[in-house]
């Protein structure tokens, strides 16, 4: 008899885990009634969000920040380098996908080179060699999709466990998560259970270990740090999806006033992610 608990479980762990930030949110959501009297246009969820803010807050605080940090202590920086580049290699998969969805034909080939490249040459992606080589990443997701497509941000809004996103965001989110193919799809897709739990733990964790530089610095400077994360996350996606329209609208002006010259002429966009150094 053929066994169909490996299929099972997998849908069965993610209805759980819905389940379960559905009811953290609810709670929160109950908790938050202390209303703020006047919520910035951008924020109009601010007294729920606040909640929220403060429940990932507690327990990023108990349980995320010092496993992070203990992970940080104890590994060794080339091989937290190894594992974020890794994990940074299947994200580029993700990204060529939507660069792709945004009609982006030349950072498609650039980032799925980027993927080839470190995969071969950079031993799986252990060591970053497309960005020693010049070819820098081009972040892109699903939002950022949905905003070249026409969609519009939404109201700012505070994911249980994921923080800062706003509507069009979390939708994008969601979706991604239920998508064959993105970051964490090759990591749900290994049938072993407790190796995809402790791979999908490794990732948290190396997640949240690249933040802790961060989360420093907005302890030293931010007076509110809920509204300096806001207002900081709504100004990065905003800047990030000008750079793709605005370069977009610069390319089919160009190709209109120059309908006869080449397109290898052309001044190519840059998208790379300020806050995203490379690797070594």
């Amino acid at each position: 008899m053929i066994s169909t608990a490996p299929t099972t479980a997998k849908p069965r762990s993610r209805r759980l885990t819905a389940r379960t930030g559905l009811a953290l949110a609810a709670a929160a959501l109950a908790a938050g009634c202390a209303q703020v009297p006047h919520p910035s246009p951008n924020d109009p969820w601010e007294s729920y969000n606040r909640s929220m803010y403060r429940f990932n807050d507690a327990v990023d605080r108990a349980v995320l920040k010092p496993i992070a940090t203990g992970y940080e202590t104890v590994t060794p920086r080339p091989v937290r380098t190894c594992i974020h580049n890794i994990f940074g290699n299947l994200g580029d998969v993700w990204s060529a996908i939507n660069s792709l969805l945004q009609g982006r034909g030349r950072d498609f080939v650039d980032t799925f080179g980027r993927v080839l490249f470190n995969t071969t040459a950079g031993l799986g992606g252990c060591i970053d060699i497309a960005s020693m080589h010049g070819a820098r990443k081009i972040p892109n997701d699903l939002g950022m999709t949905l905003g070249v497509w026409g969609f519009g941000s939404g109201p700012y809004v505070v994911l249980p466990f994921l923080g800062s996103s706003t509507v069009r965001d979390g939708s994008a989110w969601a979706i991604s998560l239920a998508s064959p193919v993105s970051p964490t799809s090759a990591v749900f897709a290994i049938d072993n259970v407790p190796v995809r739990n402790s791979m999908f733990g490794l990732y948290v964790v190396d997640t949240r270990a690249n933040l802790l530089e961060a989360d420093r610095l907005v302890d030293q400077i931010a007076l509110d740090k809920y509204s300096f994360i806001r207002d900081a996350y709504l100004q990065r996606r905003k800047s990030m999806l000008d750079s793709r329209l605005n370069s977009s609208r610069a390319s089919t002006a160009d190709d209109l006033d120059n309908p006869d010259r080449p397109q290898a002429d052309q001044n190519l966009p840059v998208y790379e992610d300020p806050d995203e150094a490379p690797a070594q």
